[in-house]
């Protein structure tokens, strides 16, 4: 099957959000057209102003869109209820922010473990699958390690366990790798493109960073509310070897 056939787990067509001002209204997104397929990490890239923050969160569906269609795993989110949008993004999507929003009095164990409580999982042992996603990004040994023990990259690494738990189909970085130094951006990125090779499963990172451009399988340019360019790296590379 090729990647033009694979359903995507998420689709937006003809995306628009407006806001009233006192100058009038102000059109952010100007009709988006985009989807996210599984295996894949994309990379969502423009200027300050462009639309990049407005559209991840319609896509997470933490705000609605104006007009158009999305559909996250299946699932119609425009003109959704502010609690159907909560709904659908409970069991379909994870976050990473760039500022990590981790709580300092909770231990990592018990960061994750609230996000599955948040989502309302109800796994066999919770505690097991928290464990286990933090395992999964190498901190193990950290499991009982408060915020403010942890390094930047390690923060980061629990923020991304907390995304994973619960297993959503749609992880959603917001500049993943903004605040953290060359090693240790350069290790949440391995760690997201590894996260994206799961079959059942799409990265998009919003980000400005150029040192993020290798990993990803798609990048994606917007300006002024409109998808400008829709790039995949790999595949120019390998046309260009054949």
């Amino acid at each position: 099957m090729t990647s033009n056939t694979i359903r995507p787990l998420l689709a937006a067509k003809g995306i628009t959000k407006t806001i009233q001002t006192a100058a009038g209204d102000l059109n952010i997104l100007k009709g988006v057209d985009m989807d996210l397929r599984p295996g894949e990490l994309t990379l969502l890239m423009g200027p300050s102003g462009s639309g990049k923050t407005t559209l991840l969160s319609i896509l997470g569906c933490i705000l609605t869109a104006t007009g158009g269609e999305l559909k996250v795993a299946g699932e119609e989110a425009v003109g959704r209820s502010a609690e159907g949008l909560a709904d659908l993004r409970r069991r379909h999507v994870g976050f990473v922010f760039q500022g990590y929003n981790l709580f300092p009095t909770l231990t990592a164990l018990e960061n994750v473990l609230m996000a599955l409580d948040v989502r309302g999982s109800r796994l066999a042992d919770p505690v097991a699958a928290s464990s286990e996603a933090l395992k999964s990004v190498g901190l193990g040994h950290r499991l009982n390690t408060y915020p403010s023990k942890l390094s930047g990259g390690e923060k980061q690494r629990v923020a991304i366990a907390r995304a994973l738990a619960g297993r959503p189909s749609l992880i959603l970085a917001d500049e993943p790798t903004a605040a953290l130094d060359s090693e240790n951006g350069k290790a949440v990125m391995e760690l997201l493109s590894s996260v994206a090779k799961d079959p059942t499963r799409a990265v998009l990172a919003v980000t400005h960073d150029h040192r993020t451009l290798s990993y990803a399988d798609r990048i994606i340019r917007i300006e002024d509310g409109r998808i400008v360019a829709d790039e995949r790296p790999r595949d120019s590379l390998i046309q260009a070897a054949a």
